[in-house]
């Protein structure tokens, strides 16, 4: 079994979390492909979103697979104007992940973080393991406590 960063640091901080491996299809990196991939609702599968507000900086949204960030929401739940989101080309300097295996957990630098308020319907969610082919299941509470995010509508 693959060990990953977030897994260690997961075990680090003594909270319990499952894994789920998939096969990655790189002509089909969506959301909604690795919930299939893996059985799970796409509303209990949270993909991880990297932005930049104007006057914040980075900030990470967390959001259901099947959702599109609203950006205006994006930004009023951090106080900014406005916000947009960062390259991909960037997103490997910034996190240290690459898309599809971005995790809100383990992130090179403690960035200000969000996650949809539907977040605390389920009892566990999914998120990327930081590398693509591998989720992690995870009660959202104590993932919402270990990253110090904040509850917020982000989507449409």
């Amino acid at each position: 079994m693959i060990k990953t960063n977030v897994m260690r640091l997961l075990d680090q901080a003594k909270i319990s979390y499952k894994t789920l491996e998939y096969e990655v299809d790189e002509n089909d990196l969506s959301g909604e492909h690795v919930a299939k991939q893996i059985g799970y609702p796409v509303e209990q599968v949270f993909k991880t979103l990297v932005a930049r507000g104007e006057k914040k900086g980075i900030l990470v949204y967390c959001i259901p697979v099947n959702t599109e960030l609203n950006l205006k929401k994006a930004a009023a739940a951090v106080g900014d104007k406005r916000i947009e989101m960062i390259h991909v080309k960037d997103l490997l300097g910034l996190t240290g992940y690459i898309r599809g295996g971005c995790s809100p957990i383990g992130m090179k630098k403690k960035y200000p973080a969000f996650i949809d308020e539907t977040a605390i319907l389920f009892d566990e969610i999914t998120v990327s393991a930081g590398i693509r082919g591998c989720q992690i299941i995870i009660n959202p509470e104590q993932l919402i406590e270990y990253i110090n995010a904040n509850l917020f509508d982000l989507t449409d």
